[in-house]
C-alpha cells in the first residue's frame, strides 16, 4: 500500500472513530461559532454598563461583580471542564455548555435586580468555562495531521479576534435600538441551533479512562484559581489591602497542594510531565508573557485616545479595528508562516514585531498621530497573533491527543492569568509614573492633587470642579502626566517582550509533522471474513 493511500485510510479511520465520518471542515465551522460567541460574550457588556446602572441601579461592589464575575468563574473552571471532557466525552461537555449558555443568556436578559445579573453571569461563565477548552480538544482530536491542524488553530485564532471587536459593536448597535438586555438575548437563538447542529456534526472524543476523575484535585484546582484571578484582579484595580492579599495567598497555597497531590496521583487530573516537554512549557510561558505584556496596554490605549485626544468611544473603537484586521491576518497566514519558518523563528519573530510596535508607539504625544498609531496598532495585531497562534498549536501539537482537554485547558487558563497579572503590572508601573506628576501643580490643594493621581479620568473631574486657571493647570499637568507614564508602560511592556523572544529560543526550529498511518497485519494472518481492527498510529 503507497504511503498517500496509507495516510488517507489513517485520516479516516480517525475520522470514523471520533465522529462517524464527520467532515472535519464542517466541524470547524461548528467550533468556530462556538468560539465566536463566548469570545463575543466576553466584551460585549462593556458598552451596555451605564445602562445597566441606570436601570438596576447597583452599588460600586455589585457593578464590579456584574462586570468581573464572567471571566472570573470562566478562568477558575477551565481546568475542571477541561479534564472532565478528557473523561466523559469532550462533545458532551461542549453540548452542555451551549445549553447553559442559552439559560443563562435569557436569565441575564431578564434580570430585575444585580442579584440575578451577577448570577446568571456566573453560569454564564460556567458555560464558558465547559465551551472553551472543549473547542480546542476537539479541534486537536479531528485534524491528526499537524500541517491542516495549524490552518484550523489560525481560522479558530482568527475568529477569536473577531469575537473580540465585534462584541462592543454589537453591543452599542443593540443599545441604540433595544434594552441592554438585548446584549444577552442575542446568544439564545444562535444556541438553539448550535445544540442540534452539534448533536448531529461533532465528534464524540475522549481520553484514555484510565483511573477515576479526580474530583478533590478539580475543586482544589478550581478554587485556587479562583482565588489567585480574584487577588490578580483586585491588584489590577490597585488595591493592595488584605482582601487583596489572603485571596493571593489561598491561592497560591491551594494550586500548590494540586501540584503535589497531582504529582503523587497513578492517573493525574493533570498530566504535569508534560510541562517536562520543553516545547509546551515554552509555549505556556510564551501565552502568559504576551497577554502580561499586552493586555493592559489596551486599558491604556482606550484611555489614551478617549481622554487625552478626546475621541467618542466610536471613534476609538474604530481607530483600534486595525488591529484586530492585522490579528485577523496573522492568524489565516500562521500555518503558512509556521511551515517556513517553524515555532521558535515565528514565535520570537512575533515578540520582536510586537517590540517594535509598542517602541514605535512611544512617539505618541498630546497631539492626534492617525499615521502614527495605524501603523502601530497594525504591526502590534499581527505581531501579538503571530506569537499567540504560534504557541498555542506548538502546546497542544506537544500534548498527547488523550490530554487534549487538559492541555487545552492549561492553554487557555494561561491566558487568563497573563491577562490579569498584565492588567495589575502595567497598571501599577502606569501609575507610578502618573501619579508624582500631580503633586506639585501650582495653585491645587493636597487633597484635589492626591484624588486626581488616582486616574486620569478622576484629574479632568478634580479640575472641572476647581474651574479657572488652577483647573486648567491641573488638567494639563493630568494629560502630561499620562502620557509620560504611557510611555514608561510601553517600554516596560518591550523589555518583557524581548525577554519572551528570548524564551522563545527553547522551542523547536522546525514545524515536526506527525505521520498518520495505520499498521495492516500480515496477509496470511488475516482470515477473508473475520480481520482484526486497524491499529492506528
Amino acid at each position: 500500500m503507497s504511503g498517500t493511500t496509507t495516510a488517507a485510510v489513517g485520516l479516516r479511520r480517525r475520522a470514523a472513530g471520533a465522529g462517524a465520518g464527520a467532515n472535519r471542515w464542517v466541524v470547524l465551522v461548528v467550533l468556530c461559532v462556538s468560539l465566536l460567541l463566548v469570545a463575543v460574550d466576553a466584551t460585549v457588556l462593556h458598552v451596555a454598563v451605564p445602562a445597566v446602572t441606570e436601570d438596576l441601579r447597583p452599588g460600586a461592589i455589585e457593578l464590579l461583580w456584574i462586570v468581573d464575575t464572567y471571566p472570573l468563574v470562566c478562568a477558575s473552571l477551565l481546568i475542571l471542564f477541561g479534564t472532565l471532557g478528557d473523561k466523559v466525552g469532550r462533545r458532551r461537555i461542549l453540548l452542555l455548555g451551549y445549553a447553559l449558555f442559552g439559560v443563562a443568556s435569557a436569565l441575564a436578559a431578564f434580570a430585575g435586580s444585580a442579584e440575578v445579573l451577577i448570577m446568571a453571569r456566573a453560569l454564564l461563565g460556567v458555560g464558558g468555562a465547559m465551551i472553551m477548552p472543549a473547542t480546542l480538544s476537539i479541534l486537536r482530536q479531528v485534524f491528526p495531521d499537524r500541517r491542516e491542524r495549524a490552518l484550523a488553530i489560525g481560522i479558530w485564532s482568527a475568529v477569536a479576534a473577531v469575537g473580540a471587536a465585534v462584541g462592543p459593536l454589537l453591543g452599542g448597535f443593540l443599545l441604540e435600538h433595544f434594552w441592554w438586555g438585548s446584549v444577552f438575548l442575542v446568544n439564545i437563538p444562535l444556541m438553539l441551533v448550535s445544540l442540534p447542529v452539534g448533536r448531529l456534526l461533532l465528534p464524540e472524543s475522549r481520553g484514555t479512562g484510565e483511573g477515576p476523575w479526580d474530583v478533590v484535585g478539580a475543586l482544589m484546582a478550581a478554587a485556587g484559581l479562583f482565588a489567585l484571578v480574584l487577588g490578580v484582579k483586585r491588584l489590577g484595580g490597585a488595591e493592595f489591602g488584605p482582601f487583596t492579599v489572603v485571596p493571593l495567598l489561598v491561592g497560591a497555597v491551594l494550586m500548590a497542594l494540586f501540584v503535589r497531590r497531582q504529582r503523587r496521583r497513578e492517573h493525574p487530573l493533570v498530566d504535569l510531565g508534560m510541562f517536562a516537554r520543553p516545547a509546551f512549557s515554552t509555549s505556556v510561558g510564551c501565552i502568559v508573557l504576551a497577554m502580561l505584556a499586552l493586555v493592559g496596554l489596551e486599558l491604556i490605549a482606550a484611555q489614551y485616545l478617549q481622554l487625552v485626544l478626546g475621541l467618542s468611544p466610536l471613534e476609538t473603537g474604530l481607530r483600534l479595528l486595525p488591529l484586530t484586521f492585522a490579528a485577523m491576518a496573522a492568524g489565516l497566514a500562521g500555518a503558512r508562516l509556521l511551515r517556513g519558518f517553524g515555532p521558535r523563528r515565528m514565535v520570537c519573530g512575533g515578540f520582536l514585531l510586537t517590540a517594535l510596535a509598542v517602541l514605535l508607539l512611544t512617539a505618541m504625544g498630546k497631539a492626534d498621530n492617525a499615521g502614527l498609531l495605524l501603523s502601530g496598532f497594525v504591526l502590534l495585531g499581527f505581531g501579538l497573533e503571530t506569537t499567540l497562534f504560534a504557541a498555542y498549536e506548538s502546546m497542544l501539537s506537544e500534548a498527547p491527543p488523550e490530554r487534549a482537554g487538559g492541555a487545552a485547558a492549561i492553554g487557555e487558563t494561561s491566558y487568563q492569568l497573563g491577562a490579569g497579572i498584565g492588567i495589575a503590572l502595567l497598571g501599577s508601573v502606569m501609575n507610578a509614573a502618573y501619579t508624582p506628576g500631580l503633586s506639585s501643580v501650582p495653585g491645587v490643594p493636597a487633597s484635589a492633587s492626591a484624588a486626581a493621581g488616582h486616574s486620569l479620568g478622576e484629574a479632568y473631574e478634580v479640575a472641572g470642579q476647581l474651574g479657572g486657571p488652577t483647573g486648567a493647570a491641573l488638567r494639563r499637568a493630568a494629560r502630561e502626566s499620562f502620557v509620560h507614564g504611557l510611555h514608561v508602560t510601553l517600554l516596560v511592556s518591550a523589555g518583557l517582550l524581548l525577554l519572551g523572544a528570548v524564551m522563545a529560543l527553547r522551542l523547536p526550529r522546525v514545524m515536526q509533522c506527525e505521520s498518520v498511518a495505520v499498521e495492516l497485519p500480515a496477509p496470511r494472518e488475516v482470515s477473508p471474513t473475520h480481520a482484526p481492527p486497524v491499529t492506528v498510529r
